[in-house]
């Protein structure tokens, strides 16, 4: 399996982080992901209520090619998370204030209250949707 690009931080340009996320569905993956630290991209149904794998798939990598988010392999599992720590150093206040203004916004697409099941909300961050 060839490696996944992840562009440079430094490379990360901010209309690439606009584009990216002005799709409705990769903002509620965003919103989505800002709850925990690590999703198992392999279980695809967990954001089926979003769109079908395949369109998944292609909203992944969007989010991981504009910068927001990293794919960790592991055998054959994929974890995503949000490049948050390199995110708030090179635009401070950027992504706590797209989230916080999705999460606001009645239109998004979201999960169901239950999700996620069993994972770990980053400290310092709230589950609310």
């Amino acid at each position: 399996m060839k490696p996944l690009f992840h562009p440079d931080i430094d490379d990360v340009a901010p209309a690439d982080v606009f584009a990216a996320l002005a799709d409705p569905i990769r903002l509620g993956i965003l919103v989505a992901l800002a709850n925990v630290r690590e999703v198992d991209k392999a279980r695809c149904s967990d954001f089926t209520a979003f769109a079908s794998p395949s369109l998944l798939s292609y909203h992944f990598g969007k989010l991981r090619e504009a910068g927001i988010t990293r794919m960790r392999m592991e055998g054959t599992s994929r974890y995503l998370s949000i490049r948050r720590e390199e995110l708030d150093q090179r635009f401070p206040g950027l992504l706590d204030s797209v989230i916080e203004t999705a999460r606001r916004d009645p239109n998004l697409p979201r999960l169901g209250p239950d999700w996620p099941a069993g994972a770990e909300v980053p400290q310092g961050r709230t589950s609310s949707r």
